[in-house]
């Protein structure tokens, strides 16, 4: 069948921006099965699968959408789950843009073909159908131990299990999946699908301990000395950034990190709260990432009167994903661009005095900003404009300047070698760190990433504990 040479991808059904604003459900709802058909159809199956080369996990891209075009959906499931073990996560949340679809041939006249989207209904299609769970591998006798159930865990440790070691992973908080389920919202990436993807591992025979703090609970030389022969620390970067302005330890500033975990694990969004986080009111996001999107589009979902994003650059250095950033100018998220904070406002220093309470916010403090000269990585550094500072009138300030990861683990763990930052320093063809039996990946070593680079990260490790205890 010749290829559908539409330069248009088919487009994604939607929740309203009037409606989705105030609901936690799901934004985009996901091919039908004849808009899928409709969209693999504008696959060219190039020979040389240059969308591939994009992939950190490698998927198969021609081989599964050939399989979509032939109606066995179930069959091109089968053919991600060989590379990847989340498909439908990765077909919600990776940037694909910059991935796979950057490669996308159908790209260079048009726009390119919806990998994502395709990978999403092909997810979905086989959780909605199939309902048999994957089966345990026969022991091979080894046990390795996996700190944290983010994605790097998460794809490590289903590496290992389906070539038959006993693993164990390690979680922190009382929910296994790590950012996936503390850290992206529920209208982005339903906790249902996270759950799913950690029953299969279970069913395969992995254990998930939670509430254990490595570093704390226990230590990585403990781990060893139960009997567990390689670790892999898949811990992430959950340590906040702030800028160190005045005000920042007021009542009401936030970093996104708790914002979001205390909506997203701590039920936040409740009628009756527990830990309630705000009701009403005018919220600052600073940040101009995929995380900032988030902590603004939660904050209006939560009661917000109006939500502001303050970023320092323009529109075309967002970091953000197009979509989600498309997204939030639809539900209303006002966009404060080449502004920056320089201080936040209390009762103690706002001549109205508005607020009663003291130490709460009643204000955010910003400067005009212009593009100067190109810092070290390219981007054109933002300079402030002498003369040009506002007060914008906000309540909670979310502080979204990304993460650095947590030094706990260094702390009590001696020969593992960091960067200055704090990112653990690995083998970057094998995850090794300087700690024989020791791998490492995602966050922990990145910093701030994306959901498939911490995969590939996993995934290369897990390749590569099975090469060291396979020797042993």
């Amino acid at each position: 069948m010749p290829a559908d040479m539409n330069p248009k991808k088919t487009p994604m059904p939607t929740q309203a921006p009037e409606v989705r604003a105030h609901n936690f459900n799901e934004v985009a709802c996901g091919y039908a099965e004849e808009d899928a058909l409709g969209e693999a159809l504008r696959c060219l199956n190039c020979k040389n699968m240059p969308c591939v080369s994009g992939c950190p996990v490698n998927i198969h891209i021609p081989e599964f959408i050939a399989k979509i075009r032939e109606g066995d959906f179930e069959g091109a499931y089968q053919v991600i789950l060989k590379s990847s073990s989340l498909p439908a996560i990765c077909g919600r949340v990776c940037p694909q843009e910059n991935q796979c679809e950057a490669k996308c041939v159908r790209g260079i006249k048009g726009e390119p073909v919806g990998i994502g989207r395709l990978e999403r209904f092909v997810a979905d299609w086989h959780n909605a159908h199939v309902t048999q769970k994957p089966e345990p591998v026969p022991s091979n006798g080894h046990k390795v131990a996996v700190i944290g159930s983010g994605p790097s865990g998460l794809t490590c440790a289903g590496e290992l299990a389906k070539k038959g070691y006993q693993v164990t992973i390690f979680e922190a908080l009382h929910t296994a999946g790590g950012v996936l389920v503390y850290g992206i919202p529920e209208f982005r990436l339903p906790k249902a699908i996270v759950q799913k993807e950690v029953d299969n591992l279970i069913a395969l025979g992995v254990k998930i301990e939670t509430n254990i703090i490595i570093g704390k609970t226990l230590t990585i030389d403990e781990l060893f000395e139960q009997g567990f022969e390689a670790v892999f620390i898949g811990s992430g970067a959950g340590l906040p950034n702030f800028m160190n302005i005045p005000g920042e330890a007021l009542k009401g500033v936030y970093s996104a990190n708790e914002f979001l975990t205390r909506s997203n694990l701590m039920k936040a969004y409740e009628k009756s709260p527990v830990t309630p986080i705000m009701k009403g009111g005018k919220v600052a996001v600073v940040g101009g990432g995929n995380v900032a999107m988030d902590a603004a589009r939660t904050a209006l979902r939560l009661g917000a009167e109006h939500v502001y994003i303050v970023y320092r650059r323009s529109m075309e250095e967002l970091p953000a994903r197009k979509e989600e950033v498309e997204h939030a100018i639809e539900e209303g998220i006002d966009f404060r661009l080449l502004n920056n904070p320089v201080e936040i406002l209390g009762y103690e220093n706002r001549e109205d005095k508005r607020d009663p309470k003291n130490g709460f916010v009643t204000g955010m403090r910003c400067i005009k900003m212009e593009l100067g000269e190109p810092d070290e990585r390219g981007r054109r550094r933002p300079v402030p404009v002498p003369g040009s500072e506002f007060t914008l009138d906000v309540d909670t300030v979310i502080m979204a300047i990304g993460t650095s990861p947590n030094p706990l683990i260094k702390s009590t763990t001696q020969g593992l070698e960091t960067q200055k930052w704090g990112g653990i320093i690995i083998n970057e063809d094998t995850g090794l760190t300087s700690r024989k039996g020791v791998y490492a990946g995602g966050d922990a070593v990145t910093g701030a990433a994306t959901v498939i680079s911490a995969m590939g990260a996993g995934k290369l490790a897990g390749k590569a504990i099975d090469e060291y205890l396979s020797s042993n």
